[in-house]
């Protein structure tokens, strides 16, 4: 093999996030793990504002790119869906890891460097330009790297994403998170909640309760862009302080911290020549606003596709973003946003969270969309079913869910 240049590579990844070393963990099971070299601008461990629960095809995903959770986690087995007085606890078909994002995170850049990965902690890509012979990336140490392929997996914040779409103005979903040091509550102990309580208060959204390792508390909010019911940072965090309360959890005055992420979108452009994103570069879940998994599952398919590219020369990466449509992942992604559009995005959403609080069988098929056992993208008979149902007793439902909302 030919001598590496220290300043150019195969590939270049933007990000050592889990988008970032999944990609990187696919290209070593290709052999090429001599010629990646990941960034990031911050240092490990890191702060990252996440829910931090391992939901969807996480362990199967994990397995295939030879990776594992080898941090403390919470092993949750069931979720409580709460709204008003309505509660209902679903048994997941296999237990949801919660973990802390700066544990975990740290952890995969460590199980990436003993893959013989080379990943530069503070140093991120500040912007890139392509060339007929391959990308320049410029990082914030003033170098010059270069590359066959880059791979933007930075974020929500993403450099390549802006660079990609022209700096094009998005409406984002919105999170608001904070970890706190105090035990779930009583009974939920091992318990995911989603509270959709303060839909009618204004919250294009749900409120989310997590046990975290350690005896501490993840809470947050999510936030789906509606023109019709703009909030501002205060108002969500004054909602959020509001969901808490009947759990008997107090918001402290500061440590919330909201940030952006872009849902998404089946259309949305994700690469261009010698470009791809992945992770929230490329989009998280709009229903749910989850995004490890996602951005794992995806890595494996720019994996596929960057090594298919370094084999052929061709780097267009033109049929990049149908392999993600096409791909499981992608699927799962189309039909929630969908489903996100209906429930956050009309003036109906009452209809569509009577149907999904309501109807016992659809809690129980999107427990098994969280819990990784099911692929709800292909269950649409049952789906359908579900709304054939529910036109014959909307009217009730309608009624039932009035009386638990107050």
């Amino acid at each position: 093999m030919a001598e590496v240049s220290n300043d150019t590579y195969d590939v270049i990844i933007a990000g050592a996030g889990p988008a970032g070393v999944a990609v990187a963990a696919r290209l070593v099971q290709k052999g090429r793990a001599e010629r990646i070299l990941v960034l990031d601008r911050y240092h490990f461990p890191r702060d990252k504002p996440c829910g931090g629960a391992l939901t969807g095809h996480m362990g199967p995903v994990l397995k295939e790119l030879d990776l594992a959770v080898r941090v403390d986690h919470v092993a949750c087995p069931d979720a409580v869906v709460r709204c008003g007085t309505f509660e209902r606890r679903v048994v997941m078909g296999q237990t949801v890891d919660v973990i802390r994002r700066q544990d975990f995170d740290a952890d995969l850049v460590a199980q990436a460097r003993e893959a013989g990965v080379e990943v530069i902690e503070g140093e991120g890509l500040t912007s890139y330009e392509t060339t007929s012979s391959g990308v320049i990336v410029h990082t914030s140490n003033k170098r010059e790297l270069r590359a066959k392929v880059l791979v933007g997996a930075d974020g929500a914040a993403s450099r390549v994403r802006k660079q990609i779409l022209n700096n094009a103005k998005e409406t984002p979903h919105r999170l608001f998170v904070i970890e706190l040091d105090v035990p779930a509550p009583e009974g939920l102990e091992t318990s995911m909640v989603y509270d959709f309580g303060l839909m009618n208060r204004g919250l294009c959204g749900y409120v989310w309760l997590f046990p975290a390792p350690g005896n501490r508390l993840n809470v947050g909010l999510m936030h789906y862009p509606n023109a019709k019911k703009s909030l501002s940072g205060r108002e969500l965090t004054a909602l959020l302080a509001e969901g808490l309360r009947p759990y008997g959890v107090e918001l402290p005055a500061k440590g919330v911290r909201g940030w952006p992420v872009w849902g998404y979108h089946p259309d949305a452009k994700i690469s261009e020549t010698r470009v791809l994103t992945v992770g929230d570069a490329a989009g998280i879940d709009g229903l749910t606003g989850e995004g490890i998994a996602v951005a794992m599952e995806q890595a494996v398919v720019a994996g596929d596709c960057i090594d298919a590219a370094l084999h052929s020369e061709e780097f267009s990466f033109a049929k990049y973003r149908k392999k993600i449509r096409r791909a499981t992942v992608g699927r799962e992604l189309a039909l929630d946003r969908w489903l996100a559009r209906l429930l956050y995005g009309t003036g109906k959403w009452r209809d569509w969270l009577a149907l999904v609080l309501l109807d016992e069988k659809v809690l129980e098929m999107y427990a098994r969309r969280v819990d990784g056992t099911e692929v709800l993208a292909d269950q649409k008979l049952r789906l359908y079913g579900a709304l054939c149902r529910h036109s014959l007793v909307r009217g009730r439902r309608l009624r039932k869910l009035a009386e638990h909302m107050g």
